[in-house]
């Protein structure tokens, strides 16, 4: 009995593993390498009172199958409340499986981000943090 029970848990601990892996990702980085991967990946910058900028890569385990997406920005409140900031639009092409966008922040707090297909899909969101130096 304990063979079948320790089986069904590396089973499910398995499947979680792939579904990660094949997941889709929104990274906030500094930059990104020409493979497609995040360079300096965080949750939290740091930028100056006159604003700075950083990029958000989003990577997916299939192809896009759009010619553009959007990024919808919303600052949160302390109470975790969300108040519309702007929207980003990217132009992709259809066989991308990743893309990323660079993104300017004038205020400090904290936001988060959702990235949707052409068919309002969302495909990923992710939360970040912007502080002042």
């Amino acid at each position: 009995m304990n063979k079948i029970i320790s089986s069904a848990i590396l089973f499910i601990v398995l499947i979680a593993i792939t579904a990660s892996l094949n997941s889709q990702t929104l990274y906030f980085c500094e930059d990104v390498d020409g493979s497609g991967y995040p360079i300096g990946e965080s949750s939290t910058f740091n930028i100056s009172r006159d604003g700075g900028w950083l990029k958000m890569l989003v990577r997916l385990p299939y192809d896009v199958n759009c010619r553009s997406v959007r990024f919808e920005v919303y600052r949160k409140d302390s109470y975790g409340y969300e108040t519309y900031d702007n929207t980003i639009r990217q132009d992709v092409e259809r066989d991308w499986r990743w893309f990323w966008q660079k993104i300017t922040f004038y205020s400090a707090g904290s936001y988060n981000v959702y990235c949707y297909d052409c068919s309002d899909y969302l495909l990923t969101s992710g939360s970040i943090r912007i502080n002042y130096k």
